[in-house]
């Protein structure tokens, strides 16, 4: 990975999470590492309220970025 996943990134999930009804592309901000390569994820509505928190691993979260990044 080009960019290890800090917290408060702002992330793209990578799969569809079917029991959290969460699916693949939606928006995230990291809120906490959990252990060697997993992520507390919190995705939140247009009106700023948190409907999923969710442990993810970084394979499965892509960084997303506001301005201009060297690629890999």
């Amino acid at each position: 990975m080009a960019h290890k996943i800090r917290e408060l990134d702002i992330v793209a999930l990578l799969r569809d999470v079917p029991e959290a009804k969460v699916a693949q592309g939606q928006v995230g901000t990291v809120v906490e590492k959990l252990g060697e390569s997993a992520y507390e994820v919190e995705f939140c509505g247009d009106d700023g309220r948190a409907y999923a928190m969710l442990g993810i691993s970084e394979d499965d979260l892509m960084v997303l970025h506001y301005s201009q990044a060297e690629a890999a």
